[in-house]
C-alpha cells in the first residue's frame, strides 16, 4: 500500500506562474480592487455586475498563465505515493499540471453555480454577465468562495490531513482562521514540511517538528519532492 501525502497549498505555489496574491504589498489583489465590493457576500448582494466582472478579469489572466515546475513535481509524487492536494487557491493549474486528486476549499474559477443551488455546478463561459441563467431560471454566479461563505470539501480535507503520513504545506500565510486546527496534527505519526521563503509559525504552538524549508515553492518543492521519490524521506528529518 503506498504512503499518503497530504499537499495542502496557498498563493504561493502559483505566484511563480504570475498568479497576482491577494495579500502582496504594491501589487496584491487587495491593493488594487476593493475588496468588499468585488469579492465579499455583500458586495454580491450589493452589486453582483461589478463581482462577475471581477471574476471575469481573473478567468482572462488565468488563461494566459501556465502550471511551474512546482505544480509539475507534485504531479510526479503520484508515481510512488497516494497523493490528495488541498488547496486554497481557485485556479486550476494543479488540474492542468495532471495531479488526479485536488480538493478546493475555495471554489474554482473555471466553474459556475446558480444564486438558487449551490451543489449544481456548470462549466464557467469565457464571461459571466447579470441574465446569464441556469436550468433553474438562477443567475449564475462564480464558483468561488466569496468573504462571508463557508468554504468547500473541508471534512474531506481534515480526513485527508488526518490519515496522511507526510503534510505538505507550501505557499501560504495561515491567514485564514481555519487553516491553523485544520494543519494542527500535533499526537499523530505525521512528517511535517513548510515550503516558504518566509513561513509563518503560527503551527509550532502545536509542539509540532515542522521542517522549515525557507525557499520559493519552484525551488522548495523541487528539491522536496526528489527526495520523496528516490528514497530519501522514510519519516526522518532532513
Amino acid at each position: 500500500m503506498k504512503e499518503k501525502i497530504a499537499i495542502f497549498t496557498g498563493a504561493g505555489i502559483s505566484v511563480e506562474s504570475g498568479v497576482e496574491s491577494f495579500r502582496d504589498k504594491g501589487d496584491g489583489l487587495w491593493y488594487n480592487y476593493d475588496v468588499e465590493e468585488v469579492a465579499t457576500i455583500e458586495g454580491w448582494n450589493k452589486n453582483p455586475s461589478k463581482v462577475l466582472e471581477f471574476h471575469n478579469m481573473l478567468r482572462d489572466k488565468l488563461k494566459l498563465i501556465e502550471p511551474n515546475d512546482a505544480h509539475k513535481a507534485l504531479k510526479l509524487l503520484e508515481e510512488k505515493f497516494d497523493v490528495t492536494i488541498i488547496t486554497q487557491n481557485v485556479d486550476d493549474l494543479h488540474e492542468r499540471a495532471g495531479s488526479s486528486n485536488i480538493l478546493h476549499l475555495h471554489g474554482e474559477l473555471f466553474k459556475s453555480r446558480s444564486v438558487l443551488d449551490n451543489e449544481t455546478l456548470y462549466p464557467c463561459p469565457d464571461r459571466l454577465d447579470i441574465g446569464d441563467m441556469c436550468k433553474l431560471d438562477g443567475q449564475l454566479r462564480p464558483h468561488t468562495v466569496l468573504f462571508g461563505e463557508y468554504p468547500y470539501n473541508i471534512k474531506e480535507a481534515y480526513d485527508a490531513i488526518d490519515n496522511c503520513d507526510y503534510l505538505l504545506i507550501i505557499g501560504t500565510s495561515l491567514q485564514i482562521s481555519y487553516t491553523i486546527p485544520m494543519l494542527n496534527v500535533s499526537g499523530k505519526d505525521i512528517e511535517v514540511y513548510f515550503i516558504d521563503p518566509k513561513p509563518v509559525h503560527y503551527l509550532d504552538q502545536f509542539g509540532l517538528a515542522i521542517n522549515y524549508i525557507n525557499k520559493k515553492a519552484v525551488k522548495g518543492v523541487t528539491d522536496l519532492v526528489d527526495k520523496f521519490l528516490t528514497g530519501k524521506i522514510t519519516k526522518i528529518k532532513i
